[in-house]
């Protein structure tokens, strides 16, 4: 749920949230804010427990308004141990407000973003391990990917260990290779997994090799 906060409540529920906090501030007269509230609660539903996400009226909170430099509604504005990281002006959709949270949010063990993998995969250090099935492996992979499909990795985690670099799982949309990643874990065997899957790594414009 979305929390109204006040100057008098700011510094407990803003700047000492241990979480990373998602302020708007908005007024009652604002039709966009209006607009954007429904994503904001839903936003807010997903984030419980990783980030808060919290709301100022400027006509109630002038002072604080004014100190933020607020100059229209809505304006967001990231904080993160007290400080304010990022913010963005205008009506934005719950996948551009998630956007401006991303990079604070707490990442599951082992989880790559697709612009890190690529990094290490340049400097050689880690090897990609394609999950999916063979027939959608051999239509298009990532670079240099090997193939061990998803339900064999486990009866052949030799193979993991003889690739050149550190392995890392994917998948089409990450969910599985993450829940994979998970599973070997606690089977004392750490791999990484490559968040977001093959439709993060193409969302961020990196190559994809389609054999002919």
């Amino acid at each position: 749920m979305v929390t109204q906060v006040s100057e008098q409540s700011f510094e407990r529920d803003v700047l000492m949230s241990e979480l990373p906090v998602l302020l708007e501030f908005g007024a009652t007269w604002c039709g966009p804010c209006k607009a954007v509230a429904p994503e904001l609660e839903e936003l807010s539903k997903e984030l419980e427990g990783k980030a808060r996400v919290v709301t100022v009226d400027i006509d109630q909170s002038p002072n604080l308004a004014r100190e933020m430099g607020v100059r229209s509604v809505p304006t967001f504005v990231v904080f993160h141990q007290g400080q304010p990281v990022t913010g963005k002006v205008g009506a934005l959709r719950k996948a551009q407000l998630r956007e401006l949270i991303e990079p604070l949010l707490p990442r599951a063990a082992g989880a790559l973003k697709p612009l890190e993998v690529a990094q290490l995969l340049k400097q050689g250090r880690v090897s990609l391990v394609d999950t999916r099935e063979a027939a959608v492996f051999a239509r298009a992979h990532l670079p240099g990917a090997a193939h061990l499909p998803l339900e064999e990795i486990e009866t052949r985690l030799a193979e993991l260990h003889m690739l050149p670099g550190a392995p890392v799982l994917y998948c089409r949309a990450g969910d599985k290779a993450k829940e994979l990643a998970g599973t070997l874990a606690s089977a004392g065997v750490p791999v990484s997994f490559l968040e977001g899957g093959v439709l993060a790594w193409e969302g961020d414009g990196l190559p994809v090799e389609r054999p002919d």
